[in-house]
């Protein structure tokens, strides 16, 4: 856990101080000359600081030990987070939505923006793609959400600079100053976008859902090489942030032993952990052979695979 948690710093303060070096050079460039689409870009930088101090935060609360109120420990805390991270890119995209279309409505003179906008755009790409590869290399070292969603975001804003590196090009050579405007427009729609897909990813986790669903066939595969573990039932799996949880029902001969049933389970257990990975626990509830008792429909069984 000190180890992720030093993992998690890191990356953040290295998100923290790049992007606060992208986003003063891409405002300052933008409103030096001219160019609404690159401000708009280097707002959208300054809310990754904002994303990377959150998730400095949450390293801290990560490694807090399990206690009466959080008999599971903290580790949705990454979720969580995550969730946060989502509304603070949305709220970003949509103010700057809000600005580009006041800024249409009014009309006027635009500005040509100055080339300068073209090569402080062009460093910021390069800047964004080192980044978000430092990122996604952190996160999946640490199985954290936070820098995984993180890096996703970046990737987004590499593809958001792109797009006003392009809408520069061509007000140059179609004379348009007004599709500065518009690729304004376009990236705060991409901003909010992203924000709204790492809300609805984080939503699963929260509602003790899985992103992936073949880990079903990794728990019947698993009891099925256990002899004497039969039928399993209500089988049920989520993530405790880069953790999961597995519980199920099982039969076994109801004529063993508890000793008997106990070491079946035991089995079972280190089945399932050798094919899966990051397990936080397997809970096990043994039932006789044949149990025919009425059980509410909860979780998963080979038929409805």
């Amino acid at each position: 856990m000190a180890e992720r948690e030093k993992e998690i710093k890191k990356a953040s303060w290295v998100g923290i101080l790049g992007n606060a070096f992208l986003s003063v050079l891409k405002i300052s460039a933008g409103f030096i000359s001219g160019s609404l689409a690159v401000v708009a870009d280097g707002v959208d930088s300054s809310s990754d600081i904002i994303t990377s101090v959150i998730t400095l935060i949450t390293a801290r609360i990560l490694t807090r030990p399990p206690n009466k109120k959080y008999p599971y420990g903290y580790d949705k805390a990454d979720t969580i987070a995550t969730k946060l991270l989502s509304f603070i890119i949305f709220f970003a995209g949509a103010q700057l939505l809000i600005a580009t279309v006041r800024k249409l409505m009014v009309g006027g003179n635009i500005q040509f923006p100055g080339k300068l906008a073209i090569y402080v755009t062009a460093v910021s790409i390069v800047g964004k793609l080192l980044l978000s590869l430092q990122q996604l290399r952190a996160g999946r070292k640490t199985s954290s959400s936070m820098l995984i969603a993180n890096s996703k975001n970046m990737q987004n804003d590499v593809i958001i600079s792109g797009s006003v590196l392009l809408g520069l090009i061509f007000i140059y050579v179609f004379k348009m100053p007004i599709l500065d405007t518009i690729t304004a427009l376009l990236v705060s729609l991409w901003v909010m976008r992203a924000g709204y897909r790492i809300f609805r990813e984080t939503s699963l986790e929260l509602m003790d859902g899985t992103k992936d669903c073949t880990i079903y066939e990794k728990i019947f595969d698993a009891i099925d090489a256990v002899e004497g573990a039969h039928h399993p039932h209500r089988v049920r799996a989520r993530n405790i942030g880069h953790k999961v949880m597995i519980a199920i029902d099982l039969e076994v001969d109801g004529e063993q032993t508890l000793r008997e049933a106990h070491e079946i389970a035991h089995k079972v257990e280190d089945s399932i952990k050798s094919r899966i990975d990051n397990v936080f626990d397997v809970t096990i509830h043994i039932e006789p052979l044949g149990d025919k008792k009425e059980e509410k429909a909860l979780g998963i069984t080979k038929s409805n695979l």
